[in-house]
């Protein structure tokens, strides 16, 4: 299993608050059990393709293996996680990723192991991983007070870092001794004993109504349409994936690098991924520290420019000990932009959407983690290791110094909770629910003409709210004979789409948004729904028609 979270935002609570909470506390040890397990799994995938000398590409391809399932499944996840029970659903995927790797261990033990195979084990071991990415970030969340979200993020960034720095050296240390096998066997082994700390946990709540429940596929675009439509999360994901991209070539060819350039095995591999890792846990302790001194664009920047700077360095590096040195700061680095990021995205989502929406940023992270493991492999396949590494160090630099004209917007905008206006109309069809339907919704303000350019500038403000939270359509339009009467139209998916936006989907920011345009105005007529009439395609045939 593996996530990634991080710290937020400044707070005044201590960043080991969540660890006196003992649910809190048994979950963290799991994960961090089981994400020792995933990465000793990696090292032993990774390794086994370096003493069968394959290629870089093919290499590089564990990592796009067990990327690309993110990219293809993490989306529905989000919905899913969004409507059932997440401890259910955490449980069942730890039971099938621990069957998975059970006979992958098997199959490596009596020789039958290919790299085919070790490819497509991978992938679906990815598949687990991508079901329940979005349910595990979001059921963190379940276990712990809003105040306390941005240390809880930074303790599950703690742990995810700590078992790079343990995995992987532990893995290193067995490897000669037990064989690879046995790592498969023992990630198993973690996978069973998280399924074990999970369901020592409350029952989660799914997070959708009943009502909305029932329409729960219609959603699965509703995290896409979130983000597509919050300039500050857009940002985010662009930042992200300047970085990524470039970045990754450290974790899809260092097993290759340590072998083939520096002339190391299983142990001193390692090594290597504990010195990075050990960065990456100093990292996160000084990183709330950090935060408070530096604003999170200019600590990306300062980031980005020292793991491009770390590259170059593995690049030129012709010893051990210089490559464990670089990869000590460049761990740190990584840490500060991946964990930074996941963790300001958490803080600003709302509650509605927050699974969904972080199946975006999970799928956009392991869509640039899979092309960039292929996209360097082949790379180190034409140009070799060193050079490819340059190549890539040089890349980050360059994107960090773009991402200088491209800061992160403000996502301190107050509380989440979403803020419920009032009652809806009971609308029912011949005594039956409406069914799932769009709904089209009319609000008409008069708007003195001293005031209109102020208006129209905050009714930019409340498309964006009203497209964010649920609406498929949004328009304004002008009385053609009464120049001071403005109406607003937008449409919704369904009725229970717009009772759900009405009453769970509105955060304080928002509602102050709609406040703030209808102040301007001196009248705001009362809300009108307009539903959907059936016609039939082909009405009965008149004479002269």
């Amino acid at each position: 299993m593996t996530t990634t979270a991080a710290t937020a935002t400044p707070s005044p609570v201590g960043m080991w608050a969540p660890l006196h909470r003992p649910v809190f506390r048994a979950v963290w040890l799991a994960a961090f059990i089981a994400n020792i397990g995933s990465w000793m799994q990696t090292v032993g995938a990774q390794w086994l393709l370096v003493e069968r000398h394959s290629s870089s590409l093919l290499i590089s391809l564990v990592q796009s293996a067990s990327s690309l399932p993110v990219l293809l499944l993490v989306i529905p996840a989000g919905v899913v996680a969004d409507f059932v029970d997440k401890r259910r659903l955490l449980v069942a995927a730890q039971g099938v990723q621990a069957s998975i790797t059970a006979v992958l261990a098997l199959l490596t033990a009596t020789g039958r192991m290919t790299p085919e195979l070790i490819l497509a084990f991978t992938f679906l071991l990815g598949c687990g991983a991508a079901v329940q990415l979005p349910a595990y970030q979001s059921f963190i969340s379940d276990l712990l007070p809003r105040t306390e979200l941005g240390q809880g993020a930074a303790l599950s960034s703690l742990g995810v870092n700590l078992a790079r720095a343990v995995g992987p050296a532990v893995a290193g240390l067995l490897v000669a001794p037990l064989g690879v096998p046995w790592l498969f066997a023992l990630n198993a082994v973690s996978f069973l004993l998280f399924a074990a700390a999970l369901l020592t946990t409350p029952r989660t709540a799914p997070s959708a109504a009943p009502l909305v429940r029932a329409a729960s596929w219609s959603s699965l675009g509703a995290g896409a349409h979130y983000v597509e439509h919050s300039p500050a999360v857009r940002r985010i994901l662009l930042r992200l994936v300047l970085f990524a991209v470039p970045a990754n070539v450290l974790w899809a060819l260092l097993a290759p690098l340590a072998e083939g350039r520096l002339g190391l095995g299983a142990t001193g591999y390692g090594i290597l991924l504990g010195a990075a890792g050990a960065g990456a846990v100093a990292g996160a302790v000084l990183l709330p520290a950090v935060r408070t001194r530096v604003s999170p664009s200019r600590l990306l920047t300062l980031s980005g420019a020292v793991f491009g700077l770390g590259l170059v360095g593995l690049a030129a590096a012709s010893t051990p000990v210089v490559a464990v040195l670089v990869l000590v700061p460049t761990g740190m680095a990584w840490i500060a932009v991946i964990a930074g990021l996941n963790a300001t995205t958490q803080a600003f989502l709302p509650d509605w959407v927050r699974a969904r929406a972080l199946a975006v940023y999970q799928m956009v992270l392991f869509a640039s983690f899979a092309g960039s493991a292929a996209l360097w492999g082949a790379a180190a396949n034409q140009l070799g290791l060193g050079s490819t590494f340059l190549l890539a160090g040089v890349a980050l630099l360059v994107t960090t110094v773009v991402g200088i004209w491209l800061p992160l917007r403000r996502t301190d905008v107050g509380d989440r909770a979403p803020v419920a206006l009032g009652v809806l109309p009971d609308v029912t069809v011949l005594g039956v629910p409406l069914p799932d339907d769009p709904v089209e919704i009319v609000l008409r303000y008069r708007v003195a003409p001293e005031q209109q350019d102020e208006f129209l500038q905050a009714m930019g403000d409340v498309r964006t709210s009203r497209l964010r939270t649920g609406a498929t359509t949004w328009t304004l339009l002008r009385d053609a004979v009464d120049a001071e009467q403005l109406v607003e139209r937008f449409r919704v998916a369904s009725w229970a789409d717009h009772r759900d936006q009405h009453d769970r989907r509105l955060t304080p920011f928002d509602h102050q948004v709609v406040q703030r345009a209808a102040a301007l105005a001196q009248d705001v007529s009362p809300a009108t729904h307009l539903l959907v009439v059936p016609v039939p395609h082909h009405p009965r045939h008149r004479p002269g028609t």
